[in-house]
């Protein structure tokens, strides 16, 4: 006789039982995996020290004579820069005024689609032990992330938080990167920048999904404008919709004439020769996408990040001018352009998931989050054996975009201290030039060829 079909035969009923008991247990190691480690000690320490947080008052100015004052504001790693505890220190010549505090301002377009689709997005957990999530459309996949999970809701609601759907920067107005290495000596980069958003988009009089691009959600494209040995060197990195399909990167080689493909494993090789590598090139905060990362939730705490929305000292151009603009031989910004707001940040610590960690070069991300456009205002990166390894300042820009209005954008400067190799990094659309990206229509038309900057076959077009 069938047992699967014999109603009198009760093994099936608790065969089945024990089958949902499994699958139960699974789904609840499952959605607590991604909190089954211990943050490093300099956070715990920290979280501890700063639970009990007092105010700061708009008008006060930090220096590196009253800062302990202040400290309980600051992130662990910017507390050892005005310490002098670290290879580079805060010069003793530097202030930071603290400004009234602002909301930073979001696309409403993003906000709307947030509002429409953002209760239906869920964490998946795949039985490779990797990440993903199911039902996402547009906007922020959580408006208020919520355990289980709730790091990892974070780090999503980072990774898909609001940008452009096309960013450029061209010759007229270029990109710049430059390295600065223990003996003060400083190598520049000048690069074309083309970013665009081909999915789960929300900007006025763009498709939500690029017809052209149905498996991509976002493409990276950078060219070598100068020095001239290294001029027309380029990159393509494509991130894909389906989150086990890890990103392609490809590098147009002038000497060979022809693209290469990286490997997969390249996401811990340099950006433009610098500090930052492939996972850390994103402005708003993480490059690595979501299927290979686990987060977990510190907490929210008040600290101190740039202010960009109503800083008037803070002209286009001024990031761009190093040395002039920043105080050598750290490049803390000067004085007069050294403005910061209090704010609440919501605070992830971010790893490679267990199953992929091995030969990874962090040990863990430590994002600090703005709750309203969840880009990160300053992150703390350690190394393999969780060694303090780089600290990243970012300075990004409200801007005037067309149609929609002031927002959030991706352009602006990353400030990166390397405090393992003594060297400092500026990333920056700020180019020296007086100008820095353009967005949507304001891009000159060229720059929307999608084949040309978003595919492959582009890069074959660069020398002819």
């Amino acid at each position: 006789m069938n047992r699967r079909f014999d109603r009198t035969n009760p093994f099936p009923s608790w065969a089945a039982f024990c089958l949902g008991l499994i699958g139960l247990m699974l789904m609840l190691c499952s959605s607590t995996r991604a909190q089954n480690f211990d943050t490093v000690p300099d956070m715990k320490a920290w979280l501890a020290e700063t639970e009990h947080q007092g105010t700061l008052a708009p008008g006060t100015v930090i220096t590196t004579q009253n800062w302990q004052q202040y400290k309980e504001f600051m992130p662990p790693g910017m507390q050892q820069l005005f310490a002098g505890s670290l290879y580079w220190k805060v010069p003793p010549d530097a202030r930071m005024t603290i400004d009234p505090p602002r909301p930073t301002p979001v696309s409403k377009y993003y906000l709307q689609a947030t509002e429409q689709f953002g209760n239906q997005t869920k964490v998946v957990h795949t039985p490779n032990g990797h990440n993903a999530l199911a039902n996402y459309i547009a906007g922020l996949p959580f408006l208020n992330p919520q355990e289980p999970d709730k790091g990892y809701k974070f780090l999503a609601d980072n990774w898909f938080a609001y940008i452009p759907s096309l960013y450029v920067n061209t010759p007229e107005n270029a990109a710049k990167f430059c390295v600065e290495d223990r003996y003060s000596n400083i190598n520049c980069t000048l690069l074309d920048f083309v970013y665009r958003q081909e999915g789960y988009e929300t900007d006025p009089g763009v498709p939500r999904d690029l017809p052209e691009a149905p498996s991509v959600f976002y493409s990276e494209y950078n060219e070598v404008l100068a020095p001239e040995q290294s001029r027309y060197t380029a990159q393509l990195t494509l991130f894909y919709k389906d989150y086990e399909n890890w990103q392609d990167s490809y590098v147009f080689v002038p000497a060979l004439r022809r693209s290469l493909r990286l490997s997969t494993s390249a996401r811990c090789s340099p950006t433009a020769g610098s500090d930052l590598i492939q996972d850390d090139a994103k402005a708003n905060g993480m490059n690595g996408g979501l299927a290979l990362f686990q987060a977990k939730y510190l907490g929210r705490r008040k600290v101190l990040r740039f202010n960009t929305t109503t800083n008037s000292a803070l002209k286009v151009g001024i990031l761009g001018e190093l040395p002039g603009a920043y105080l050598a031989p750290t490049m803390w910004p000067k004085p007069e352009w050294s403005h910061f707001q209090l704010t609440d940040a919501e605070i992830i610590d971010v790893r490679r998931v267990p199953s992929e960690a091995a030969g990874y070069c962090y040990g863990a991300r430590i994002m600090f989050l703005d709750p309203n456009s969840y880009y990160h205002v300053w992150t703390e990166l350690y190394d393999s054996n969780l060694k303090l390894w780089k600290l990243l300042l970012p300075i990004l820009r409200v801007d005037d975009l067309p149609i929609i209005g002031p927002t959030i954008t991706n352009e602006g400067a990353f400030l990166l201290w390397d405090v393992q190799n003594a060297h400092f990094t500026l990333a920056t659309s700020d180019g020296g030039v007086g100008r820095g990206a353009v967005f949507n229509q304001n891009a000159p038309a060229e720059y929307h060829d999608y084949r040309r900057f978003c595919t492959p076959g582009g890069l074959m077009q660069i020398l002819r």
